[in-house]
């Protein structure tokens, strides 16, 4: 039989914010209230940073009207992180979850987080120390494994979607090619999202460069010029993580995370690359090429929040919450699709 756990709760947010990730945070909270063995609710302010300078923000005693205005809220509102805990960091959490009588541990977050949920769960167990550590899923590139998708995605889809719907009217106005650079390190999910834009036969994007297929600078620009000769514009959209038949980015600012990721939506970088691969297709002709990089605006842009992504994100802090307290086993919540026409989770 397994043994429950009496304790408190620290709750933290890590990684890249989304437009949903505070459901998580609220349904998680709202979850604990209801579990006798959870003696108090504590968030922690930036994640792993703030438990290790035991900055915690009491969670306990919020009402339900200020939390549900919390839940509504884009970002991360416990404020977020990226730090790779070593030794040291790890010692230092468990002396603050010892001191504060901590049992349980929520982490919400994309594969970092997770692994950073896993080395703590692993330290408690080679502490002997009565402790459950519970993932619960969050990320924009949609690329955890073994859930059907992730928290996140679905409103930052949206934002690509009707984004590249609005940039191709643009585009069709004032013809000439247009780059559009989006998210995605390792997966193409929230690039091929641009598709939905499409609502003709000649709608953009009319070209989608995915991470998970070879970059070729030479088929890149044939592809432009075939494009160009059919439609008399050319709408792009490039994922942030294409790189060539080596694994080399095509483009990247040089600089490394905690974790050890290339940073690579920091800067235009990829877009003027691109853009200049472009332009070096008509030698001699006046294309007019234009390049943005949507950036940090499609994680946690407000009113294009997608009510089954935000049902769902809820979803998996709730249930998070009444695993561990219940059964007291480490893990990671995933999603379920039981139904496509019509959607079910």
């Amino acid at each position: 039989m397994t043994k429950q756990l009496i304790g408190k709760m620290v709750i933290g947010q890590s990684g890249g914010p989304t437009a949903v990730i505070n459901q998580s945070l609220v349904g998680a909270v709202l979850a604990a209230r209801k579990q006798v063995n959870i003696t108090g609710i504590l968030g922690a302010h930036h994640g792993i940073a703030g438990i290790m300078k035991e900055d915690f923000i009491d969670l306990t005693t919020q009402s339900p009207e200020q939390l549900e205005l919390v839940a509504t809220t884009p970002a991360a509102a416990l404020g977020s992180v990226r730090l790779k805990p070593g030794k040291a960091e790890c010692e230092k959490v468990f002396e603050v979850f010892k001191k504060n009588d901590v049992r349980f541990f929520f982490y919400i977050g994309g594969n970092d987080s997770a692994e950073t949920a896993h080395i703590i769960a692993e330290m408690a167990k080679e502490a002997n120390y009565d402790f459950c550590t519970v993932h619960i899923p969050k990320t924009i590139d949609n690329d955890l494994k073994v859930t059907d998708h992730c928290p996140g995605f679905a409103s930052a889809a949206r934002f690509v979607a009707l984004a590249f719907m609005g940039d191709d009217r643009d585009n069709r106005a004032l013809s000439g090619i247009k780059v559009n650079v989006v998210m995605g390190r390792s997966a193409g999910f929230l690039t091929a999202a641009s598709a939905l834009a499409r609502q003709a036969e000649d709608d953009g994007p009319h070209l989608i460069y995915l991470p998970e297929r070879v970059f070729n600078v030479e088929s890149f620009q044939q592809d432009v010029r075939d494009t160009m000769a059919k439609y008399g514009r050319c709408v792009i959209a490039a994922s942030e993580g294409i790189s060539d038949k080596d694994g080399n980015p095509i483009a990247t600012s040089g600089e490394r995370d905690s974790h050890g990721n290339i940073q690579l939506s920091g800067s235009g970088a990829l877009g003027d690359t691109l853009a200049a691969l472009v332009k070096a297709a008509f030698p001699g002709e006046k294309v007019r090429v234009r390049a943005d990089t949507f950036g940090y605006l499609q994680r946690s842009f407000p009113s294009i929040i997608s009510e089954v992504d935000a049902r769902e994100a809820r979803a998996v802090g709730d249930y998070a919450v009444h695993h561990a307290a219940t059964t007291g086993q480490p893990g990671s919540v995933a999603i379920r699709r039981l139904s496509s026409v019509p959607y079910r989770s």
